[in-house]
């Protein structure tokens, strides 16, 4: 019997994967939409639509919008929560009306649908390692300074890192509207920053921003020493759907590299592709320096206490021993993530 699942978010990053491997894993898909109109970011769901077809049916839902996903839902046995916002520190100027509610609320009404829909067993949720830590000085107060699922955020505030708060908010819901009933079960996905190829127009996600200026050439003089957890898009995708059809799957899993990775070292990964590899940072710069300059960049001295030269060693081994995730080389990843950003940039200079 073929399974039928649904993505929210659909036009996303993650969900955009996620649609692709689960219609070449022959599942019916219902997506989630924003804006059924909106024919441009739509374009990749309607070309996947044309390669599969009768699998692939979208649905326009606001997460905001109580009943908004109850049509989306219906007849599916799988609900995969991607959708919810991340935007730049400097974009957000309420971060509960532009964060936490849509996570929150967002959250609860795709799960008060999933409780009205009587098929649904299991809901994958995509949380992010941001609702296990806050700042990365967190981490150093963990078991054998390791980041591990048996955490939960505790500094981050609508006001300090509301992104981290909103997502740590949302998972906890997730986790209290699961353990209110015994139907469906819950596995909640937490991945480092995601990278990789896209498949969807480039968004206003802020969450590949110093990544993105790094291309441009923005930090040709040097980067800061801050480093990154990191995963591919598509194991994020493909842990969605292993979480979701392996019955023993449960609690939460970490998607990310065992080691950090600094934006120097990334650098020097991209360089010999780059188109104007003279443009990206060959030099970290020196701490003291960046504590000196940092604040003309945005960067308070608080941030700089609590995430400069902080590196963390990462226990991804659930998601390997238990979802079956084997992790592709970060060059890969750099390499098609750079050649995918540099061609969405070409397309969108014509």
């Amino acid at each position: 019997m073929t399974e039928t699942a649904l993505v929210t978010g659909g036009s996303g990053f993650v969900a955009s994967h996620l649609i692709l491997q689960l219609l070449q894993n022959g599942s019916v898909v219902h997506a989630t939409v924003r804006n059924l109109s909106h024919e441009a970011k739509l374009r990749p769901l309607r070309q996947l639509q044309q390669l599969y077809p009768e699998r692939l049916r979208l649905f326009e839902a606001d997460l905001l919008k109580s009943g908004s996903f109850d049509a989306a839902i219906h007849g599916c046995t799988v609900v995969h929560h991607v959708a919810s916002p991340f935007l730049l520190p400097e974009k957000i100027k309420d971060g509960r009306q532009q964060m936490l509610e849509p996570a929150l609320h967002g959250t609860r009404n795709v799960l008060e649908s999933v409780n009205r829909c009587k098929d649904v067993r299991r809901v994958v949720m995509t949380s992010t390692v941001g609702a296990i830590f806050g700042d990365y000085i967190d981490v150093l107060d963990m078991k054998d300074r390791t980041l591990s699922e048996n955490y939960f955020n505790t500094s981050s505030t609508i006001e300090n890192n509301p992104y981290h708060y909103a997502k740590v908010e949302a998972e906890k819901e997730a986790w209290r509207m699961c353990r209110a009933q015994d139907r469906w079960s819950l596995v909640a996905i937490n991945p480092g920053m995601i990278l990789g190829p896209s498949i969807t127009p480039a968004s206003d996600s802020g969450s590949l921003f110093l990544l993105d200026e790094m291309f441009k050439g923005y930090f040709f003089y040097g980067m800061p020493n801050l480093s990154l957890t990191t995963v591919d898009v598509r194991e994020v995708a493909k842990a969605h759907i292993n979480a979701a059809r392996l019955p023993a799957a449960q609690g939460r899993y970490i998607l990310a590299e065992k080691q950090m990775i600094s934006f120097v070292e990334m650098s020097k990964i991209v360089r010999p592709i780059h188109r104007r590899p003279w443009l990206l940072p060959k030099h970290q710069v020196p701490d003291t320096v960046v504590r000196l300059i940092g604040p003309f960049f945005g960067l308070t001295q608080d941030y700089i206490r609590k995430h400069l030269g902080i590196r963390f060693k990462v226990d991804n081994r659930r998601s390997i021993s238990e979802l079956g995730i084997s992790y592709r080389p970060i060059d890969q990843t750099l390499h098609e993530h750079y050649r995918s950003w540099a061609e969405q940039r070409a397309g969108g200079a014509r």
